[in-house]
Order: C-alpha cells, then sequence, then structure tokens
C-alpha cells in the first residue's frame, strides 16, 4: 500500500509498503491525515520513531461494530493488564503502544489498524477534513481535567500555531478569556476575528502577567518565556514536545514555586461535540492538502512559520 515512511535515512514515500496485519484490531481505510508538530519533531530524531508517520485522521472502519462508518482514534494502545491501565489511565501503560510515535505504524497510510475501543463514531455533520482535528482538539480539552479552570483570572496561551489556536478557542469556550502571544500578525488576526485576545511577542513586555500559561510553542524556548510570564506560585501547562536534547533552566520553577503540569492526549467525546456544534472552527487553519505521493514537499511547507495544517487526502492518492 501507499505510506508515508519515517526511516534512518529520512522521510520518503512508498508506494508497495508490504502491510501487517494486526490480529484482533480494527482495519481502517484513511481517508484524510493531518501533519502536526509532533510529527515535524519526529522527524528531527524525536522518540528516535522508525516507521508509518501520522496520529491525526479519519478513516472508514472495515469490521467490528463500526464497520462501513466514518471514524477517528485515540491514539495511545494499552495492555489494560498493568497497574497504570487497572488504575484508570491507559494512556500511561507502559507497554502502550502509540499511533505513529512509538512502536506502531500511523495513518499516513491507505490503511491504519486500531483496537476497536479506541475508535469514536464521526457525526455527519463534521466533514473529513474536520474531522481529522479531533485528536488534537481533545489534546486541548485535556488541559480541563488536569487543572481547575475557575482557579485562574488570568491566562496566557504561548504559541500561535496549530494547537495554540486550539487551545485558545477550547478555554474561551470553558468561560476563559486566555490571552494568546504569538510570534506572527496573520496567526493572531484569525484569533482576533474570532474574539480572542492577542499580542505579538516581539512588542510585549516581559513581566508577571498570568497565573496560569499554556506552552504551545514547540520550541525548547517557549518554557523560559512562560516562567517569565508568570506570577510567583502559578501554573504552566506543557504542550510541547521537542526532540532537542538541551533541558530548560529549571531554576525559575524552585523560586517561584511553579507548579508544571505536562498535558498529552484528551478525551474524544467533547472534542467532538465541538467540532458538530461549531464552537470550535477549525476549516480556516487548513494550510493546504497533500496526497501521500508528496509527503516529502507537504512536510516542507508544514515546516513553514507563516503554515498552519497541512492535510494528506488520501483518497486522491
Amino acid at each position: 500500500m501507499q505510506a508515508v515512511v519515517l526511516q534512518p535515512s529520512g522521510l520518503r514515500f512508498q508506494d508497495d509498503f508490504v502491510v501487517q496485519d494486526r490480529p484482533g484490531e480494527i482495519p481502517i481505510r484513511v481517508l484524510c491525515a493531518g501533519i502536526c508538530e509532533t510529527d515535524l519533531q519526529l522527524v528531527r530524531g524525536y522518540m528516535g520513531f522508525q516507521g508509518i508517520l501520522g496520529h491525526e485522521f479519519v478513516g472508514i472502519a472495515e469490521a467490528g461494530k463500526y464497520a462501513g462508518e466514518r471514524v477517528a482514534g485515540e491514539i495511545n494502545c494499552a495492555c489494560h493488564r498493568c497497574e497504570m491501565c487497572r488504575s484508570g489511565f491507559p494512556t500511561h501503560c507502559p507497554h502502550r503502544t502509540v499511533l505513529g510515535i512509538l512502536q506502531r505504524d500511523g495513518a499516513f497510510a491507505e490503511q491504519v489498524w486500531l483496537p476497536e475501543e479506541n475508535l469514536h463514531r464521526v457525526p455527519a455533520e463534521i466533514s473529513n477534513e474536520s474531522a481529522v482535528f479531533i485528536e488534537p482538539i481533545a489534546a486541548a480539552f485535556q488541559i480541563g481535567t488536569q487543572v481547575d479552570l475557575n482557579r485562574f483570572a488570568d491566562v496566557v496561551i504561548l504559541g500561535d500555531g496549530r494547537l495554540g489556536n486550539l487551545c485558545a478557542q477550547v478555554l474561551t469556550s470553558q468561560g476563559l478569556a486566555p490571552l494568546v502571544i504569538g510570534k506572527h500578525p496573520a496567526k493572531l488576526e484569525r484569533l482576533e476575528q474570532r474574539g480572542i485576545r492577542t499580542q505579538l511577542l516581539s512588542g510585549l513586555k516581559i513581566e508577571r502577567i498570568a497565573d496560569l500559561v499554556v506552552d504551545c510553542t514547540g520550541s525548547a524556548s517557549g518554557f523560559s518565556t512562560a516562567c517569565q510570564l508568570l506570577r510567583p506560585r502559578g501554573t504552566l501547562v506543557l504542550k510541547t514536545t521537542v526532540a532537542d536534547p538541551q533541558g530548560p533552566n529549571l531554576a525559575p520553577v524552585v523560586i517561584d514555586e511553579i507548579t508544571v503540569v505536562g498535558s498529552r492526549c484528551g478525551p474524544f467525546s467533547p472534542a467532538i461535540t465541538a467540532l458538530a456544534s461549531r464552537t470550535v472552527e477549525v476549516e480556516s487553519l487548513i494550510s493546504g492538502r497533500f496526497p501521500l505521493a508528496k509527503a516529502e514537499q507537504a512536510f516542507r511547507q508544514a515546516q513553514q512559520k507563516d503554515q498552519l495544517k497541512i492535510l494528506f487526502d488520501v483518497t486522491s492518492s
């Protein structure tokens, strides 16, 4: 089958990838998939992953209770036997595989496999292109499951890219009035059109203005900037994962007694509801569409600072 494969020599399109069946799992015919910051970091060496990339997708289930229906899939595949799984934390299963990230081929292909319990039906009112955003919107909803949003009066989202935009929309829908700080006027303008406050980083006086900062920069430098924006005893939610081996200076965490919360995958149900009700708008974030065969061109465009979401239209491959 056709697939976008990360190899030691780099990213390659293959039209003859040998499919490895996964007994007991559901084959899904991929319709559309999206490139995210994690995919870009994987190409740079994050996690040392090799195989088919991609974890944001919508497709048609070809077996099981959703056979013939459009589905999106949660990316963590747990063992359901270990202590973490039995304690209700399967996304932290030490034996898990992760779609397109850890020991499991991903969705930049004509077909992908997932356990049936990972699948969610996509309602008719959500288009294929919009459904690709279910997974990152769920990641934005994860913030509210980890911290009590009612505790924070002044909230900053650092980063105006794909995830920063979605986090801003989700937190706004949950009653907050976040300030999005970014480097790109055109990206900030999209948020302003939705009534979300913005500020160019280049024109910002760096001072302690926030009780909660969500780092969506995708850059190792985001941690330092976030700490400078937080008041003492503030909370920093980290959404950034980077391949850069250099760690941040942790002294401000100690000195200012900052609470640091790592945050990644989240609940699909509220994400699907938000898309279906158009509480979260995503169509304007799509910067380009490519067939799988033009994977290298798609990744080059996704790496450009003025781009947001690049999609693979798998049905056109």
